[in-house]
């Protein structure tokens, strides 16, 4: 009885995340109701109260939830630990591996919603904010950094996180500019081939950018 009583509970839990993400993301922290959010998952509105104590702590919770997802999905390639010794070309073979993963999640439909909250809290930065960069976001772009490092034969650190902005730019406009790159593109949506040629062209940009820092550092030498 306990343990399906605890299994209700973490049913009710997931299904007012997702909801309340999708409502977040389209309408924002001040313009969501709860009391759709509540109807939608099948619930009372006290449930919300019950499980996150309002909706502040809805809002915070879904941020979690979004963390913990984009954890699950590029765990596989980061741990947060960059292994001793290891050479310039695997350290680029992994920023093509995890920037592959990227332009996957970012021309795929599913969890638009996740993007969406995300890019909410980006234009107008909230306490959920630190809750996502201090999850799988800033593990990501910190070994970007340092594996461009590595891959560079550079030290300086503000000229890779440089670079990694400039790197992960080019695969997040596919999903924060969308309609632009269908408009452009000239297609209803991106198919195999079109996700195909970005993801190369987006791989050259990052050989690119990566020989021009080696070559800068040759120059200084």
């Amino acid at each position: 009885m306990f343990v399906r009583t605890n299994y209700r509970r973490d049913v009710v839990q997931q299904r007012l995340l997702e909801i309340a993400i999708a409502e977040f993301a389209t309408k924002g922290l001040e313009g969501a109701s709860t009391r759709s959010i509540a109807a939608a998952a099948g619930t009372a509105m006290s449930s919300i109260t019950y499980h996150f104590g309002g909706k502040e702590g809805l809002y915070l919770a879904a941020a979690d939830h979004i963390a913990a997802q984009m954890g699950g999905t590029l765990s596989h390639l980061i741990d947060g630990v960059v292994p001793e010794g290891m050479t310039p070309a695997a350290a680029r073979t992994l920023i093509h591996a995890i920037l592959a993963s990227l332009v996957e999640k970012m021309t795929g439909q599913k969890n638009t919603s996740y993007s969406l909250f995300i890019m909410r809290e980006q234009m107008e930065p909230t306490a959920a904010f630190e809750r996502i960069y201090g999850g799988m976001l800033g593990t990501m772009l910190r070994t970007l950094a340092h594996l461009v490092q590595i891959a560079t034969g550079r030290d300086d650190g503000d000229t890779a996180r440089v670079a990694v902005v400039t790197l992960i730019g080019q695969v997040v406009t596919l999903r924060a500019s969308r309609a632009t790159v269908l408009k452009l593109m000239q297609r209803p949506d991106l198919d195999a081939s079109a996700i195909a040629a970005l993801g190369g062209r987006i791989a050259a940009n990052t050989d690119a950018i990566l020989d021009r820092l080696i070559a800068e550092r040759q120059e200084l030498s």
